[in-house]
């Protein structure tokens, strides 16, 4: 069986979860501005797709992933994830460490269809701040999808909070 390209992995996911999707080929971007331009969209638009590693207590050696989606004009402010998360430890994972948590390198991360080889999903957490029609990576370099975040939210049961700044 051959393996799916990273935009066929995403339809696929999308496909089981009833979500509606549409690609776009953005071409090459060295910024998210960049790529906010060459969609025709504000930055805020485009939705940042983050992995996180999380620890339940400080000391802890084991840990697991979240997934943070953030408007474009904002960072994360990784003190506000946590509480909303109850994780003692979080932070910004290496792009290798990223790659292994779902399939996808930076850049191109989305939910969809983002999980380890075992197919293990990571709880998907986003800035309350995004509504409407957004962009955001798809599992593809220069290519974005774009998706109504309402549809996004309810198919990952995304928690939704103040994790913004």
């Amino acid at each position: 069986m051959t393996e799916l390209s990273g935009r066929e992995r995403v339809q696929a996911d999308a496909d089981s979860r009833a979500v509606t999707l549409e690609f776009v080929q953005r071409g090459p971007a060295s910024s998210l501005e960049e790529a906010a331009e060459n969609l025709g969209v504000s930055p805020r638009e485009i939705v940042k797709t983050l992995v996180a590693k999380a620890k339940l207590t400080q000391s802890s050696t084991e840990h697991s992933y979240v997934v943070a989606l953030i408007p474009g004009d904002k960072q994360v402010d990784w003190a506000k994830l946590r509480r909303l998360a109850g994780m003692k430890k979080m932070s910004m994972t290496a792009p290798e460490e990223a790659v292994a948590a779902t399939g996808y390198h930076p850049g191109t991360i989305t939910p969809f269809g983002a999980h380890t080889p075992e197919g293990k999903m990571w709880p998907v957490y986003a800035d309350e701040s995004i509504s409407g029609r957004i962009a955001m990576g798809a599992g593809e370099p220069d290519l974005n999808l774009f998706v109504e975040a309402e549809e996004l939210f309810a198919a990952f049961d995304v928690v939704l909070g103040d994790i913004g700044k």
